[in-house]
C-alpha cells in the first residue's frame, strides 16, 4: 500500500470525487446534519468558498482520493477571527491507517502559519446503539488534542430521533492582549504550498 500523499483541494478537479466520500455520511450516519448529499458541481463551489479563506486539503492512497479535511470560519464577525473550525471526512476503506491524523496534523500546521490559535470540532454524540454515530470521532479528537468545551443536549433532527452536539476544542498558539492579524489562505498560499510540499 502507497504512502498518504497530502495535497491541496482543486474546486474543478476534487469536486465529485469529495462529493462521492461524503455522501455515505449524509445518507447513512447523523455525523452531519446535511439531509440532501451534494453533487459535484455543487461540492467544488464549497472548495472553492472555503479556500478563499482557509486551506482545504485532500489525502490520495495509490492515486485515489481516501478523505479531506478543511476549516471553515467559526463565526463570521471579525472578533473571532483567529479560531477555526476543523472538519474531517475519509472513505470508509480509510479509516484505521494513520490517515486521519496525517491530514489533520497538516491542516493544523497551515492554520497556524495562518496565525489562528484555536481550532474547535463540532461532534455528534454518540449514542449506544445507535449506528448512525460511529463513536470514534470524540476519542480521535481527544487523541489530537482537542478538549470537550461544551454539549448542546438533543439540537438536531435526523431519522427522526434528536442528536446531541458536542464541542472540542484545541489551543495551538498564544491567545495575547493584543494579536496580529490573520492572514487568509489566497495571501500565503503560494509560500506554504512550495514550504510543505502540497502541489
Amino acid at each position: 500500500m502507497d504512502e498518504v500523499r497530502i495535497r491541496l483541494a482543486n474546486p474543478e478537479r476534487d469536486g465529485t470525487a469529495l462529493a462521492d466520500i461524503y455522501r455515505p455520511y449524509v445518507l447513512e450516519t447523523a455525523l452531519t446534519t446535511e439531509i440532501v448529499p451534494p453533487d459535484g458541481v455543487e461540492f467544488g463551489h464549497r472548495i472553492d468558498q472555503v479556500l478563499q479563506r482557509h486551506p482545504f486539503l485532500v489525502a490520495e492512497r495509490d492515486g485515489q482520493v481516501v478523505g479531506y479535511a478543511y476549516a471553515s470560519a467559526f463565526h463570521a464577525r471579525a472578533a473571532y477571527d483567529w479560531t477555526a473550525e476543523t472538519s474531517i471526512y475519509l472513505s470508509r476503506k480509510e479509516r484505521g491507517h494513520g490517515t486521519g491524523r496525517k491530514i489533520y496534523t497538516m491542516l493544523e500546521m497551515l492554520l497556524r502559519e495562518e496565525g489562528i490559535v484555536n481550532l474547535t470540532a463540532c461532534i455528534t454524540a454518540p449514542i449506544p446503539g445507535d449506528n448512525t454515530v460511529p463513536p470514534d470521532s470524540p476519542p480521535f479528537h481527544a487523541a489530537l488534542g482537542y478538549i470537550p468545551c461544551a454539549r448542546f443536549e438533543d439540537c438536531f433532527m435526523k431519522y427522526g430521533r434528536w442528536y446531541t452536539v458536542l464541542w472540542m476544542q484545541k489551543l495551538i498558539g498564544p491567545r495575547l492582549s493584543k494579536m496580529p492579524p490573520v492572514h487568509c489562505w489566497p495571501e500565503i498560499s503560494a509560500k506554504l504550498k512550495e514550504k510543505y510540499h502540497l502541489s
